[in-house]
């Protein structure tokens, strides 16, 4: 996580965590302490740091964190009266998936709400990292700056990222900070569990869903991608493969000499729907031929 870990430098006092979300601050005059980023294992913890551990925690893991320059930590309420020797505030919670989220997502600078959220899903994990690939290729020549969020490949534009998957949602976030802070327009996510872990999403709000599986229903896509938490609202927009997206591949594939334009018909239709006009996309696709 050394390439994110820095990421995730907004503040907050402990105070206000701890009322926002209804969590048990001891000492309770520690309502000042700020915290500048959250760690979720010893490794990620900065002087400044919330250790805030994914996995259970004992007191050797707490006097390590405060070794480390944590300024706080959040443990269970089973470990209440049993922190002797812990120096730093101890906010005891059992936090759930949707409250990590909002922090997590707080604490990076929302970073899904100054993105464009692409997400491609499917039963087949390398159909989804090569649409996702696909994807990142056809923004790019449309002229967007793309990160990418895959077990196959993350990056942020041209810088490639060494993260350890599946991701948590602390991960997510943290990514998902680095590729708005280096520019990208969009983010394109993998929705595997090679790449996600359950809930890793809480917090991250889609803006378009594609699905290579062709034949589901809308109802059976949002269903299958629930695991991840990720949110799929009204504005959220489906899509699948059309004739309309298939007749544009299949122009291009033939242009190009080839012979399998379904993965490029997923992302035509998933760029159709997030807006961007039909004539842009024949245009795109026009200029990548020339130059080709």
């Amino acid at each position: 996580m050394s390439a994110v870990s820095e990421s995730m430098n907004r503040r907050m006092t402990l105070g206000l965590l701890a009322s926002r979300y209804g969590f048990d601050l001891d000492p309770t005059f520690a309502t000042e302490v700020t915290i500048t980023s959250i760690a979720d294992d010893i490794d990620s913890v900065r002087p400044g740091s919330l250790f805030m551990p994914s996995a259970p925690v004992d007191v050797q893991q707490l006097r390590q964190a405060q070794t480390l320059g944590a300024y706080g930590a959040v443990v269970p309420h089973a470990l209440r009266g049993k922190t002797e020797g812990i120096q730093i505030p101890v906010i005891y919670a059992e936090p759930t998936a949707p409250q990590l989220g909002r922090l997590a997502s707080e604490m990076a600078g929302s970073p899904s709400d100054s993105l464009a959220v692409f997400a491609v899903a499917g039963n087949d994990a390398q159909a989804v990292d090569q649409g996702v690939r696909d994807l990142a290729d056809f923004l790019h020549m449309l002229g967007n700056p793309v990160g990418v969020i895959s077990s196959g490949n993350s990056q942020s534009l041209e810088r490639y990222l060494d993260l350890n998957y599946p991701l948590s949602i602390l991960d997510v976030q943290r990514t998902m900070a680095v590729c708005a802070e280096d520019g990208a327009a969009a983010v394109i996510l993998a929705l595997s569990e090679e790449t996600l872990k359950d809930d890793a999403l809480q917090s991250v709000s889609v803006d378009v869903l594609g699905c290579g599986d062709n034949g589901l229903g809308e109802a059976e896509i949002v269903k299958s991608v629930a695991r991840f938490g990720c949110t799929v609202g009204k504005r959220t927009h489906i899509a699948v493969r059309t004739q309309e997206s298939d007749a544009l591949a299949s122009q291009a594939a033939a242009a190009y000499g080839q012979t399998n334009s379904s993965a490029l018909s997923l992302s035509i239709s998933m760029v159709l729907a997030a807006g961007v006009r039909k004539a842009n996309i024949k245009s795109a696709l026009r200029v990548s031929r020339d130059l080709n």
